[in-house]
């Protein structure tokens, strides 16, 4: 299944409390939840003002569809080709 990644614009997103970013997962996954098991969020890198998120899913509208339905920013959604790690240079 394909792999996305999700750039959402979150003013002072570092800041934020792990209460805060607790209540930010719990929504994520009572989405999720109501959505079904075709779409999975795998992680997301909290950064100054962003945060940048991985999902699996079978295609890009249930990515929006999430962010829409949970209420969160998405400023780009990108399809992932393939994957690379220090592995790949051996």
């Amino acid at each position: 299944m394909p792999k996305y990644v999700i750039e959402r614009d979150f003013p002072e997103a570092g800041k934020l409390s792990a209460t805060d970013l607790q209540g930010i997962a719990r929504k994520s996954c009572d989405v999720l939840e109501v959505m079904g098991p075709q779409i999975q969020w795998v992680n997301s890198y909290v950064t100054d003002d962003k945060i940048y998120c991985v999902y699996i899913s079978p295609n890009e509208e249930m990515v929006r569809e999430h962010a829409k339905q949970g209420g969160f920013p998405i400023n780009s959604v990108s399809k992932v080709a393939t994957i690379i790690d220090p592995i790949t240079s051996e």
